[in-house]
């Protein structure tokens, strides 16, 4: 059993950034495919960063060149760095992590943009 805990959510101002990070626990492998997602009210969940397995790093349009995600190298906490926050970035932030076969979730961790 794999358990995530997220935390560094919390209410900044539009062009600030945050600093999000998900700890795990259990049996993982250091290279476990890891992700961060995100729900706003009324929406779909949806994808802001993932690393692969094998490194490879994606973010959609919407947030690239402002979020940055990486690994621990032992594989134990993934942290995504968010700069320049705009309010469309408001939503409740999930990570994500896929060990041996299953997926995992966090609780996730709430931003707030507000001025």
């Amino acid at each position: 059993q794999v358990q995530l805990v997220e935390s560094g959510g919390g209410l900044v101002q539009p062009g600030g950034s945050l600093r999000l990070s998900c700890a795990a626990s259990g049996i993982i492998a250091t290279n476990d495919a890891m992700g961060w997602y995100r729900q706003a009210p009324g929406k779909e969940r949806e994808l802001v960063a993932h690393i692969a397995s094998n490194g490879d790093i994606y973010y959609p349009d919407s947030v690239k060149g402002r979020f940055t995600i990486s690994r621990s190298t032992d594989g134990n906490t993934m942290v995504l760095q968010m700069n320049f926050l705009k309010p469309e970035d408001a939503a409740v932030y999930y990570c994500n992590r896929v060990s041996f076969g299953r997926a995992y979730w966090g609780q996730g961790t709430e931003v707030t943009i507000s001025s």
